[in-house]
């Protein structure tokens, strides 16, 4: 199990080391890049089975590995020019051990006193759906909806979304919050061309399977 792991995290390095050194992504493209591959870890940890035949992962495991790329990928999209509030540390602490019903209900309160953080709404969003085992409920669309409003030409909210949506099987739903996001964006946006990409390969997968096609 810990040989497959090892080969799923340095294939994640090896992109990412071809993203930095290679293709010379600037750094936003780079971290949109890593959050990226973060949470494609993350979907792997949630449904990949890296260490077969091994017996499955605990639960609670499971949902510590999520909550843990959940908090990573999400911050990797931030420069810490200064400390953020002690509320979002403390629900990410939450959200790393899977307690992602404890990380929202501190995070609405949080949001009473500090409605303009576009990061405490992005963690909300994500600590919902992870609350939801993976599933975007309406609340969760809401609070990606504020970090939206917020900064409007920030990635963030219509990345995470799509992801999620895609995470729970919602094929279409992902590509259309893809796409908008990618028609809302300049023409040298680092992470257009990797999410052209993205939305290139969800219509390949919808025109190949006819049961997405009347989703």
């Amino acid at each position: 199990m810990i040989q497959g792991w090892l080969a799923v995290a340095a294939l994640a390095l090896a992109a990412f080391a071809l993203a930095a050194f290679l293709l010379r992504l600037p750094r936003e493209g780079l971290t949109l890049f890593g959050a990226v591959l973060v949470f494609g870890l993350a979907g792997y940890a949630w449904q990949g089975s890296p260490g077969q035949p091994a017996a499955p992962k605990p639960p609670a495991a499971q949902l510590s590995d999520q909550g843990e790329a959940m908090v990573e990928g999400r911050a990797a999209l931030f420069d810490r020019t200064s400390p953020p509030p002690d509320y979002l540390l403390t629900s990410d602490a939450f959200a790393r051990r899977g307690r992602f019903g404890d990380a929202a209900g501190l995070l609405r309160r949080g949001l009473e006193e500090n409605p303009q953080d576009l990061e405490s709404w992005l963690a909300l969003g994500l600590a919902l759906v992870g609350h939801a085992d993976g599933f975007v409920t309406p609340a969760a669309v809401q609070a990606f909806g504020r970090a939206r409003a917020i900064d409007p030409a920030h990635p963030g909210a219509d990345y995470f979304l799509g992801f999620a949506y895609l995470q729970s099987g919602e094929i279409r739903a992902a590509r259309s919050v893809w796409a908008g996001l990618i028609a809302r964006s300049p023409p040298d946006a680092p992470w257009r061309e990797g999410l052209e990409a993205e939305v290139a390969r969800l219509d390949d997968m919808i025109a190949r399977a006819p049961m997405l096609q009347g989703q």
